[in-house]
């Protein structure tokens, strides 16, 4: 038989069928910016787990394979809680950044003589020269106006000075180091997640790069000052590292549904090393992050969770050898009456949580709108000036946000300096000492009150502004701020209620003169709480994460009484939290498993094509040629073509998708000679019968989808929805009695959603 000799023969179509029967390289893989299909993607890893079962009894080598591919699931999620590879480590990194952040934070203030590197606490540490009272003075300790001016006029005007230097310093190395080298650093990072997760493909987001710029400049954002966090952000770097080790085990690499199981337990692992709560990872990234969570992923999760969790326990960052971050000890119980103001905080965060998607969403719409988003250094800088100089003359709003957090959380006693427990004794009236609970406030703690209160306004205000940035920016601080404060305003205001009015009736029971009654601390944690909820609309993993994260498990009633009214008084005003309104700003096609679709439409009415569209491109099963299957190719921009056996019958076959085509053509073309623009394409087991000068065939079977998701035109939306979001399906082609009618994809499930809520259907923009 001649090269280009004709195709019908068998000879011929028996050759051919063999050599296109391999499996063709770059098939089933995704282009950038599109959606995975789930089904496939589980289908291609029980046949691939079939042969390597099928092969094990074959040999020891075989034997060893299958032990591998089986306890390759364990080995990633290890790697990615040890501290392996510099910085693509997530503990690691947490421990780096929190001392450098300490120390960068402390360096806006001052320097250490005897060692440069050393934070404010650390410098004063060896200090013999300093009381109890004044243990953060010390000689080696120098601030900048002692430096540059000694003890003369204008110190303050030159701490001043500096301070805003240094913080606008940092905010523009952190703006300039995401915009040249890896423009996916910015922001959170826990909305792409949550895409990713539901099987989007965002390349390079997870990538090293990424990676190691997010981790750099998360330490310079939180030392300049910034109102954010870097707890948040450390859920995309243990999702990176998640990533990269992936790519070590090709049962992950290669299949995109496996790759999203490992970085699911990778985002537990991010938030058990963020706050040293390894079963709230667990359950953060099984209620808030994870789109697919089975059971298997469950255990790996918890693992790598526990792996971060002991790393970060041998690696002790934040000096206090625990495991948490805020770590309080209250010595009082709460009592029934309490429960009112606690509910009060939860009406608070829901309040606060409302107002603030709202706000934040609006000035993130005005600046992808307007000429103001286009310059993304300019407005870095411009809020970091604007918040290092209101922020630096009220002390509660200078200092770390993790530090005044702390601050707000502990529980007055006699080692405590701070202006908030400055109690008048019970024995001596005029003496003004850490008393504890249930002494009569000096001017000192009515004063913290005010300064409080203003910067409770600032923090509001400043975070609406800061989170969307283009600096990595986390939530989770900056929302704990705001319900601390207010939570401890509250504490004392009850606290002061209590001591002065011990006879009422709701403190006669519980509250004896003298005897320690109301802990301003628990308030603090409740409001803290709270306002997290009402922002992120979290509640088991929420309140277990911060039970975890301050040690404080009697005080889980009130913790979930706060919460639940929260997330209540939030979903009043709009269900959807602040990741998921970042998802909807930024047109991910994203279904949200949480949001109900109670309209009654069907599916012929949301299906394409509509009236008046042109018809929808298709495929026939064997009577296309080359040409004109390039051509539909290159006329339209679907990302798939249903087959049909012919364009009278209109009955289905199969589903191709436009990138299998392409890679098989071009794979064809390469690989074999005769095959011409007049080639027959045909998607059937045998040739069509064809004359004997005709060019050799085209067989693309072997990529086409023999079983796609089908429904009736009759079907509800409500159904399909559910069918979409619980398999994970691209698209699902529509019929009626066997024919073709049209085709629903995630992205028109997604506009329909839009246009029944009133919404701009075009606001969906990814495929």
């Amino acid at each position: 038989m001649s090269n280009g000799g004709g195709g019908g023969g068998a000879s011929s179509s028996t050759h051919l069928l063999d050599l296109l029967e391999e499996p063709i390289p770059g098939v089933g893989t995704y282009d950038d910016f599109h959606t995975i299909d789930w089904v496939r993607e589980k289908c291609k890893d029980r046949e691939r787990h079939r042969k390597i079962n099928s092969k094990k009894k074959e040999s020891a080598w075989e034997f060893t394979k299958s032990l591998y591919d089986a306890w390759s699931g364990w080995l990633v999620v290890t790697l990615t809680g040890l501290p392996i590879f510099f910085l693509a480590e997530t503990a690691l990194s947490l421990s780096l950044s929190h001392a450098a952040a300490d120390w960068l934070n402390d360096l806006k203030e001052g320097v250490c003589l005897s060692a440069m590197w050393f934070n404010h606490e650390q410098c004063c540490w060896d200090s013999n020269e300093t009381t109890f009272a004044e243990r953060d003075k010390c000689p080696q300790w120098k601030t900048w106006a002692e430096l540059i001016l000694g003890q003369g006029p204008g110190s303050y005007i030159m701490n001043y000075f500096m301070f805003t230097f240094w913080a606008l310093s940092f905010a523009f190395l952190a703006v300039s180091l995401v915009k040249v080298f890896a423009p996916y650093a910015c922001g959170s990072g826990i909305p792409e997640i949550k895409t990713i997760l539901s099987g989007f493909i965002i390349r390079g987001y997870l990538g090293k790069w990424t990676l190691m710029i997010k981790t750099i400049t998360l330490v310079l954002a939180v030392a300049s000052g910034l109102s954010l966090g870097k707890e948040g952000p450390l859920v995309h770097v243990a999702c990176c590292c998640g990533n990269i080790f992936s790519y070590l085990f090709p049962k992950y690499s290669k299949n995109e549904a496996k790759k999203r199981e490992v970085l699911s337990a990778a985002s537990a692992a991010g938030v058990s090393v963020a706050f040293g709560a390894p079963i709230g990872g667990v359950l953060f990234s099984l209620e808030e992050v994870s789109y697919y969570f089975p059971l298997k992923t469950l255990w790996r999760s918890f693992f790598a969770a526990l792996v971060a969790a002991f790393v970060l326990r041998s690696i002790n960052p934040f000096g206090n050898s625990r495991l948490v971050l805020f770590y309080v000890e209250y010595h009082t119980p709460w009592y029934l009456f309490e429960l009112f103001p606690f509910i009060l905080l939860g009406v608070f965060g829901g309040l606060w949580g409302a107002f603030f998607i709202r706000a934040n969403i609006a000035w993130c719409r005005r600046r992808k709108s307007t000429r103001f988003g286009k310059y993304p250094v300019l407005e870095v800088i411009t809020v970091a000036a604007i918040t290092a100089i209101v922020a630096f003359p009220n002390p509660y709003t200078r200092q770390n946000t993790s530090e005044l957090i702390k601050e707000l959380f502990t529980d007055c006693g006699p080692l405590e300096s701070s202006q908030l427990c400055q109690y008048r004794s019970q024995m001596n009236g005029s003496q003004a000492y850490p008393a504890g609970s249930d002494a009569a406030a000096t001017p000192g703690v009515y004063s913290a009150m005010w300064q409080l209160s203003l910067a409770l306004i600032f923090k509001i205000i400043m975070t609406i502004f800061t989170f969307g940035l283009k600096v990595p920016s986390g939530l989770f601080i900056p929302s704990m701020a705001i319900g601390a404060i207010a939570g401890r305003i509250v504490g004392i205001a009850v606290e002061q209620l209590a001591y002065y009015h011990h006879d009422w009736f709701l403190f006669r029971e519980w509250c004896e003169v003298g005897a320690d009654c109301i802990t301003p601390g628990l308030y603090a944690m409740v409001g803290a709480a709270a306002c997290l909820g009402g922002v992120t609309r979290m509640t088991v993993s929420l309140v277990v994460i911060v039970f975890e994260l301050t040690g404080g498990l009697e005080y889980i009633v009130p913790l979930m009484a706060a919460v639940m009214t929260s997330k209540w008084v939030g979903d009043a005003f709009g269900r959807e939290g602040i990741y998921e309104a970042h998802i909807r700003l930024n047109g991910y096609p994203f279904l949200d498993a949480k949001e109900e679709f109670t309209h009654t439409t069907l599916a012929r009415e949301v299906m394409r094509p509509r009236r008046n569209d042109l018809p929808l491109a298709v495929l026939t099963q064997d009577d296309m040629t080359l040409a004109e299957l390039q051509n539909i190719i290159s006329q339209t921009s679907c990302n798939g073509f249903p087959v049909i056996v012919s364009k009278e019958s209109q009955r289905l076959v199969g589903f191709a998708l436009r990138r299998d085509i392409t890679i098989a053509i071009e794979n064809a073309r390469r690989k074999q000679e005769g095959i011409m623009l007049n080639s027959r394409v045909y998607f059937t087991q045998h040739a069509p019968t064809l004359p004997a000068d005709s060019p050799r065939p085209l067989k693309l079977r072997s990529i086409l989808d023999m079983s796609p998701f089908t429904v009736t035109d009759h079907t509800p939306m409500e159904i399909v929805v559910d069918i979409f979001r619980k398999l994970g399906l691209r698209q699902c082609l529509v019929t009626h009695n066997g024919r073709l009618l049209g085709i629903i994809t995630k992205k028109d499930i997604l506009r329909h959603m839009a246009q029944m809520a009133n919404q701009d259907p075009e606001s969906i923009m990814f495929n």
